[in-house]
């Protein structure tokens, strides 16, 4: 039988977690082939050696990038070179551990309707709770709102608004963007929007290209009859302040692309001056604590 689905992760020395996401994927999709890719984002580590030995027990190929040029460039590289019987890309974090079915649950969404572009799975954390994956597109006021307050008034409407919180019985729906740390695309809808926007180096990508499938006419479908089990954000622990300049540069190019036209510099430059007072806040906040994570959104 001849592979239809693809899974492409993203490796930055990543090995303490690539196993555990590679010996989920055939218990994910029983009884059907998968082609599965690495992506090295960090190819002159000295661990490399191992990442495309778990690779190769996994029966996935190894693909080296010229270095580490961002998340989105990864995938896209990888999806270009796929064989044209592949119709499904399941793009996924190596931190994650797909429950048994997940992927079979998730292709049966995607095949439910022919406008539907991409399905994310419910993504639970090590705490049993689940990630707000599946969003909406940031807007005027959610952007404003969830920037200036998501930090010291978690519960505001605008970042409720935003994130829309997963209920404890959440149901299918459709939503603005769903999260990149594990999404199955349809082939036809990523190649006609030309993959990810490479322009984001981490961040946002995955709002990014939600929002262009919706302009598109694609829909984004959260299905939380799969779900996977996100272990942690191994690869950037220790690396909080280059995390946060990311994030918010990332969030000021998205926003800046939503509301380009000349007449709207004052919503961009509002916008802006948001996402510097939260920026500056976190780092407070982080001096004062240095174990604090940062958040991420």
């Amino acid at each position: 039988m001849t592979a239809r689905i693809a899974v492409i992760t993203v490796s930055y020395d990543s090995a303490s977690v690539l196993g555990s996401f590679l010996d989920s994927v055939p218990a994910a999709l029983p009884g059907e082939p998968v082609e599965i890719s690495v992506a090295d984002n960090k190819p002159d580590s000295p661990h490399r050696p191992e990442i495309e030995a778990i690779a190769a027990e996994a029966g996935a190929h190894y693909a080296p990038m010229a270095g580490n040029l961002g998340y989105g460039h990864a995938m896209n590289a990888v999806a270009a070179g796929l064989p044209a019987p592949i119709r499904y890309l399941l793009i996924s974090n190596p931190d994650v551990v797909l429950h048994p079915d997940a992927l079979t649950t998730m292709v049966a969404t995607l095949e439910s309707a022919r406008d539907i572009g991409a399905v994310g799975p419910r993504i639970l954390e090590l705490d049993g709770s689940s990630y707000p994956s599946a969003r909406s597109v940031p807007s005027i006021r959610n952007g404003i709102g969830h920037a200036l307050f998501a930090n010291v008034w978690p519960s505001n409407p605008w970042s409720r608004s935003y994130r829309h919180e997963i209920g404890e019985h959440p149901e299918r729906r459709d939503a603005g963007w769903l999260s990149g740390a594990c999404l199955l695309v349809r082939r036809e809808a990523f190649e006609q929007l030309g993959g990810f926007d490479t322009g984001y180096f981490m961040y946002f990508e995955d709002v990014d290209l939600g929002y262009r499938l919706g302009l598109a006419g694609w829909r984004n479908v959260y299905e939380p009859a799969a779900v996977v089990l996100h272990t942690g954000a191994h690869s950037t622990s220790g690396e909080s302040a280059a995390m946060l300049d990311a994030h918010h540069r990332s969030a000021r190019r998205f926003l800046g692309k939503k509301y380009s036209g000349w007449w709207l510099w004052p919503v961009r430059t509002v916008l802006s001056a948001g996402l510097s007072v939260r920026s500056a806040f976190v780092r407070s906040r982080a001096a004062d604590d240095p174990g604090r994570e940062h958040p991420n959104g």
